[in-house]
């Protein structure tokens, strides 16, 4: 074996057993929070998931989203990606009764307010009864626009490539409606300004 072929394999295994290490000592967040870790979670959940309905499309990384429309919180309906296409979009799905979406909705606030035009829009869409959206942001207000859909097999977070619908649930399209990246669970502070770069 060649020496530049044993350094690279004690490379490779010493990273491995610092990874392992890592995840035994501080569990599974850090690596959650990279992107090969959030793509290692999607297709292990993809793995499990029932099959969609009949007709029901889910979004694939690298694909263009099918159009989707769903009623807005303040009236009217919203196209996506249609009503938001030529800039990049980040939706994140979410529910009054989930305590991580809770905590990271200020985050969000935070990211879609500092946004100058041009900038990456947000839209948030609450899988959940209108009543408790209107008095969950009654408590915790935010600015950006609201969709409302229903949980179910064939809800917008299933169609949005959330096929187990875990949420958090968080997606970045780019400007001509391309899934770019996909977000399973709450992001921390700060962390939304790196993620959402196209």
């Amino acid at each position: 074996m060649r020496s530049g072929t044993k350094v690279v394999l004690v490379a490779l295994v010493a990273g491995t057993l610092g990874a392992l290490a890592s995840l035994a000592t501080s569990g599974p967040g850090p690596l959650l929070r990279t992107e090969l870790g959030q793509r290692l979670l999607g297709g292990a959940l993809a793995a499990s998931a029932p099959p969609p309905p009949a007709g029901v499309s889910v979004a694939a990384r690298g694909e263009r989203l099918a159009p989707l429309s769903l009623p807005r919180l303040d009236g009217g309906q919203v196209a996506i990606p249609g009503d938001f296409a030529g800039k990049p979009l980040l939706v994140n799905v979410w529910a009054s009764w989930c305590g991580p979406c809770i905590e990271e909705m200020p985050e969000l606030q935070r990211f879609a307010a500092a946004q100058v035009p041009g900038g990456v829009q947000v839209l948030g869409i609450a899988l959940d009864d209108e009543a408790n959206v209107r008095e969950f942001l009654r408590k915790i207000p935010v600015t950006y626009p609201i969709a409302l859909d229903m949980p179910g097999p064939a809800d917008a977070g299933v169609r949005l490539g959330n096929p187990k619908g875990v949420l958090p649930y968080s997606i970045l399209v780019s400007a001509d409606g391309t899934l770019l990246k996909q977000r399973i669970g709450p992001f921390q502070a700060g962390e939304i300004d790196r993620w959402a770069r196209p």
